[in-house]
Formats: C-alpha cells, structure tokens, sequence
C-alpha cells in the first residue's frame, strides 16, 4: 500500500499535497473508507469522538476534507457478516482513513477482521493513519503506549513498515511527550524511529519514507 502516516490528521497543505499526489487524483474524485474502530478502545475513549471523526467534525482533518463519497467500515463488525459482503468495499475504494485511540486495540481487529491480512493486494489503494492509525501499521509502539492490552500482551503491532512512531511531541496536550522523553522512547524501541509533531506526517510509497513537515520531528 501507500502510506500516509501523519500525527493528527492532515493538518497542512503540505500534508495535503502529499495525499494528493499518492492518490494520482483530485480528493473530490476519490472514494475512502473511514475506519473509527481505534476511537472505541483508548482507555479515555467515549462515543463523541468516533462521531466526530465519522462526520468529520473532528479537529483532525480527514473525513471532511471533500472527498467523492465516505464511507464507515467497522472492523468489529466485519467477522460477522463475512468477507464476501466486505472486501470488495475495501478493493473498490481509493483510500482508507484511520482515526487514533489505541494502536494495539486496532492492530487486533485489524487482524481479527481479516483487513491486515488484505492490505499487501491493495497496492493501489493509499493508507491515511491519525496516530494510533498510524502507529499500528509499525512493528512495535514501546510500553509508553500501551492501553488496551491484547489476548497476546506486549507491544506488538503490525509491521508494515519497520521504523516506529512517537506521536504528539511536545503537544501542549502531551505534557510526557517531549523531545528527552521520545529520546527514553527511541532508546528501548529497536529500529529506526520517528517523533513528530501534529505539523508532520510520513509518506511511505515503494518503502521508501519521506519526512512531510511544516512544524519538527526526529529521526532516531
């Protein structure tokens, strides 16, 4: 897939183009699939904030942005109404949006739903993560974010790409996600990682990362 994996949604032009330019069409000519099930297993999560992002009424630019047609595919509901009726949603859309919550809750039903193991023959397709649905698609997340805990424990995601993410630095909102406590974070996370800031967003086409900002990140 082409990834676009951005901190708090698509917050900038930059950030815009860049989603764009992987779509290879105008956005009011491309059909998403909003994707809320991350919304629902945060351990402050309630009910308004799948709502927003769904009506894009979200302060995280992503639903709303004027795309040809959204829809909602719920992950928790796919197991029970079989993959004949869903996968060809998915095949027949040009992008998936995923909100944040909680990277390890959407990493299970993303793998629960059988959505995990249907990516790799979506090559077209493009992949926009809001935090959690960002850091999912990374191998780990480190103990620092860990909430919802998995049948499985650990910190565990799903290895899309191989580098991890810190989210939110230095957010005003974030006050333990600094630039020394990414350093703490980066040092226990094996691999290569990133720390960005809601400013920022990773482009991922063909494994090959570009670094999209207009605000600070590191590379560690």
């Amino acid at each position: 897939m082409k990834l676009l994996l951005t901190d708090s949604g698509v917050k900038n032009a930059s950030i815009q183009n860049a989603l764009v330019d992987l779509l290879g069409k105008p956005i009011d000519e491309a059909r998403a699939l909003c994707i809320p099930t991350a919304g629902y297993g945060a351990p402050d999560a309630d009910p308004g904030g799948p709502w927003r992002f769904v009506s894009g009424r979200s302060a995280h630019p992503m639903t709303g942005l004027g795309w040809k047609s959204v829809g909602v595919l719920e992950l928790t509901a796919l197991p029970s109404i079989g993959r004949e009726r869903w996968v060809s949603w998915v095949q027949e859309a040009d992008v998936l949006l995923a909100t944040g919550g909680d990277a390890l809750y959407l990493g299970h039903w993303m793998r629960e739903s059988g959505l995990a193991e249907l990516l790799p023959s979506l090559p077209d397709t493009v992949y926009v993560g809001l935090s959690a649905g960002s850091m999912v698609m990374t191998p780990r997340i480190g103990e620092e974010f860990v909430g919802w805990k998995p049948p499985t424990g650990g910190d565990r995601t799903l290895g899309v790409v191989d580098f991890s993410i810190f989210p939110h630095l230095d957010h005003p909102a974030c006050p333990e996600n600094t630039m020394a406590d990414a350093e703490r974070w980066a040092a226990r996370i094996e691999g290569p990682a990133y720390a960005i800031d809601e400013q920022t967003a990773l482009k991922v086409t063909d494994g090959v990362v570009e670094v999209v900002s207009e605000g600070h990140w590191r590379l560690f």
